[in-house]
C-alpha cells in the first residue's frame, strides 16, 4: 500500500462495530467492480498467501457468495455473504458468516451484518465498511482472530490488482 492512502482501523466495544475506511488509487466504479464480481474478487479477497475461490455467486438483493479462502497447503475457510440491500456503486449491505463447503453456516464462529459504502475522495475512491457484530464476545473474537491485519493484508492485494487492471 501507498502510504499516502487512508486505512482506518476503528474498534467501538459499545456498539460491536469495526469501521474500516480504505482509499484505493482507482475511481469507484472500477472498486465496486472488484467487490461485487467474482472474477475480480478471486484475485484479491484473501490475505497473502491465501488466495481465493468462488463456488456460486449471485450479486443481487437476496443473493449470496459462497467462496473460500484457501491456503498454500490446500486447506480451505469457507464463507458466506448474502446479499440484502444494492445501491450500484454506492453501497450494500449484506450478513457474513463461517461456513462450511456445502454452505452450512457454522454458528459456533460470529457473523454479521456488513455496510460497504463507495466514496469518491478527489481522484480516488474511499471504503468505508462497517460491520456490525451480535455482541461484544463476537467483536473481539474476531479481533483476536487477527481481522486488522487480515484487512490490511486483503486491500493491499486489492491495490495491487487495481494497479493492474488501471494499465
Amino acid at each position: 500500500m501507498r502510504s499516502e492512502l487512508q486505512f482506518d482501523f476503528l474498534v467501538d466495544k459499545a456498539k460491536n462495530t469495526l469501521t474500516i475506511k480504505r482509499e484505493f488509487a482507482a475511481g469507484r466504479q472500477l472498486v465496486w467492480d472488484c467487490y461485487t464480481k467474482s472474477e475480480l474478487l478471486d484475485q484479491w479477497f484473501a490475505p497473502k498467501p491465501l488466495t481465493t475461490k468462488t463456488k456460486s455467486m449471485n450479486f443481487s438483493e437476496g443473493g449470496h457468495w459462497h467462496y473460500a479462502m484457501v491456503e498454500p497447503n490446500g486447506t480451505e475457510y469457507w464463507g458466506w455473504t448474502s446479499y440484502e440491500t444494492i445501491v450500484p456503486i454506492d453501497y450494500y449491505t449484506s450478513q457474513d458468516a463461517f461456513c462450511d463447503e456445502a454452505g452450512e453456516i457454522n454458528k459456533e464462529l460470529p457473523s454479521a451484518k456488513w455496510r460497504v459504502s463507495f466514496l469518491d475522495k478527489e481522484e480516488n475512491s474511499l471504503v468505508e465498511t462497517v460491520v456490525t457484530y451480535n455482541s461484544l464476545e463476537d467483536l473481539e473474537t474476531v479481533i483476536n482472530m487477527g481481522m486488522e491485519d487480515g484487512m490490511n493484508a486483503t486491500l493491499e492485494k486489492l491495490d495491487e490488482l487495481l494497479l493492474k487492471l488501471e494499465s
